[in-house]
């Protein structure tokens, strides 16, 4: 007997596409209809910052979660460039671009996030630009490409992608950020003081401690970036690089229950039981961390899109993934697994040597410690260990203490440290 349920998908992200994608693969014959505000089709975001800008022009095409003809081939109704302007809970209804009324048995959101923007003179000049979707890569190549001067507004994993691309290009780069280091806030002084001896080292420029407050230029074109100090920085481009937002306007509109993101369960459940939410957008009730947490990368689209699929079908889903995600500079490579916010830990440990030295980069693993528990560990340029870093973390979570100084020995396998 034909399923005649329909569930509706609303984001056409990389989350959205893998749970269509899972949903097909897991035998469900009812209706898909996968809608995106955007005209492309899913695709992954870390290709535009990590290799597409650097010129790769084969990135752009890779970023694509399937190839054209997928959605048809699965009978997935694809439904890019419109936008769902409402949401009945209490109808099973959403409402499309205004006008067409859709009903759902099941609806999943994946609607992601979007730039946070900055409100300030001059961001209509032309060479102002954010990176967040392959239309806003698109317009950024070309100008770094020919740009002499570029300044990056924020020292985020996106800002410093962007200034090592800009400086494999040719620029001159100059960095603008609040904090006192790169990056403070998400890896602590200890490990944010090596991505700024990493991008010094590669000749970019830092202002710590400082804001924009004017964007100026000639004819509409950039020139000039102005600091809050009034420092005047010459600029061809600058890149606004201050951070993401959950897109919870439409959980809003529907009465779920939304704080930094829509608030779902381990089992990626929404406060309305036909409705669940994955990816950027949501904050969830983590069962290993045992806090609720938001996370923008990624993996946790890939895997909660993958989890929220086999949700849909009413199987048991407890998403506990330990947070990953991974970066590219210059010939640094990086992959970082846990969570561990700065003050919550009570020391670094490293195994083997952080430090720049005569412009080489260094390769080590960092341990995020407290009370002997291994909290989050980063692999830098050493490769095939985030299984067993991921052990670490899961262990340490979960109340495991390690041998701080096996842990610190390169000549101790980490999978022998939880043996």
């Amino acid at each position: 007997m034909a399923d005649e349920r329909t569930f509706v998908i609303v984001g056409a992200s990389l989350a959205g596409a893998k749970a269509a994608e899972t949903l097909r693969a897991e035998g469900f014959t009812g209706r898909v209809v996968l809608i995106g505000e955007e005209g492309e089709r899913p695709y992954e975001r870390p290709p535009l910052s990590k290799g597409y800008l650097q010129g790769k022009e084969e990135a752009r095409e890779k970023a694509f979660v399937h190839a054209p003809d997928f959605y048809t081939g699965h009978d997935i109704d694809l439904r890019l460039a419109t936008r769902v302007t409402h949401l009945d809970p209490a109808a099973h209804t959403v409402t499309i671009d205004g006008v067409e009324v859709l009903h759902y048995d099941k609806l999943l959101l994946t609607t992601g996030s979007r730039v946070r923007t900055l409100h300030i003179p001059g961001t209509d000049l032309t060479g102002v630009r954010y990176l967040r979707t392959v239309d806003e890569a698109d317009a950024l190549l070309p100008h770094l490409r020919t740009a002499a001067n570029v300044v990056v507004i924020g020292a985020g994993w996106i800002g410093l992608e962007t200034a090592a691309a800009a400086r494999q290009h040719g620029a001159d780069v100059t960095v603008v950020e609040l904090g006192t280091l790169p990056l403070q806030r998400v890896l602590g002084d200890e490990l944010a003081t090596v991505f700024a001896d990493l991008h010094r080292a590669n000749g970019v420029r830092f202002h710590f401690g400082a804001s924009a407050r004017e964007f100026r230029g000639t004819g509409g074109k950039l020139s000039t970036v102005v600091l809050d100090d009034g420092t005047e920085l010459p600029a061809d481009v600058a890149v606004i690089g201050v951070g993401i937002q959950p897109n919870t306007e439409l959980a809003v509109d529907g009465g779920l229950d939304v704080d930094n993101g829509i608030l779902v369960d381990a089992g990626l459940h929404t406060s309305d039981p036909s409705i669940y939410a994955a990816g950027d957008v949501v904050n969830l009730a983590h069962p290993l961390l045992g806090r609720r947490i938001r996370v923008e990368h990624w993996a946790n689209a890939l895997n909660g899109g993958k989890s929220a699929g086999l949700a849909l079908l009413d199987r048991d889903v407890t998403y506990d993934r330990v947070p990953y995600f991974f970066s590219d500079q210059y010939d640094l490579g990086m992959e970082y697994s846990g969570y561990a916010e700065p003050g919550a830990y009570d020391r670094v440990v490293f195994r083997g040597d952080p430090a720049v030295k005569d412009g080489k980069t260094p390769e080590f693993i960092a341990f995020w410690v407290q009370d002997g528990r291994v909290l989050a560990g980063m692999n830098v340029n050493v490769w095939d260990v985030t299984d067993d870093i991921q052990a670490l973390v899961r262990a340490g979570w979960s109340g495991t203490k390690v041998d701080l100084t096996r842990l610190a020995d390169p000549t101790v396998p980490l999978a022998e440290l939880l043996g």
